[in-house]
């Protein structure tokens, strides 16, 4: 398990990951949406994940939403990095419902997201631009590429679900362990 805090005047945030757990969570953000989308990802990446947040919700969620997203991809970069003994890339198209999303995804210590989820509004109190944000800090902080698209979906809460879910289950395979794939570059280095 290992341990990260960020406090800014905005947040104050702990989080403590293990990349090879079994998928428990104790996760308060102040979020209740984001704590949901959270648990999920913990429970479908087998990663344990330890989570407190005390942020300026009375303002609105995004300082918190988005500090999750710094701390938790930061964290996740002491994990991964340097990547050996790893598959490296991963994919995952996860339903729910009427609703399929895909996160093809890539430990390539070199960031970038292409975010591609037709959600706009809120669902209940959450405000579902903020998806964009947790996903942009997360794979900035992370330092992964992540393509995360929709291919079809309705519900507001099932497209946003199985996004979290997607990403989760990619990253659980492209974690995966696998010591015939040495250090996964042609460079040497990721």
């Amino acid at each position: 398990m290992i341990t990260k805090t960020r406090k800014t005047k905005e947040t104050n945030i702990t989080i403590s990951l293990d990349l090879n757990g079994t998928g428990k969570s104790s996760i308060s953000t102040g979020v209740g949406f984001l704590d949901h989308m959270l648990e999920s990802f913990s429970k479908h990446s087998l990663i344990d994940l330890d989570i407190s947040c005390k942020g300026d919700t009375h303002i609105d969620d995004h300082h918190s939403v988005e500090d999750v997203g710094i701390v938790l991809g930061g964290l996740l970069a002491e994990a991964i990095y340097p990547v050996k003994n790893m598959e490296r890339f991963g994919s995952a198209n996860i339903v729910m419902d009427e609703a399929c999303v895909s996160c093809d995804l890539d430990l390539s210590n070199r960031p970038f997201l292409v975010y591609e989820l037709n959600v706009h509004g809120k669902v209940g109190q959450f405000d579902t631009e903020l998806v964009e944000e947790f996903f942009r800090a997360f794979v900035l902080n992370s330092r992964i590429s992540a393509h995360i698209i929709e291919l079809r979906g309705k519900n507001k809460h099932h497209i946003i679900e199985a996004a979290f879910k997607s990403v989760a289950v990619a990253l659980r395979r492209a974690a995966a362990k696998n010591d015939r794939v040495g250090t996964p570059s042609t460079k040497g280095k990721l």
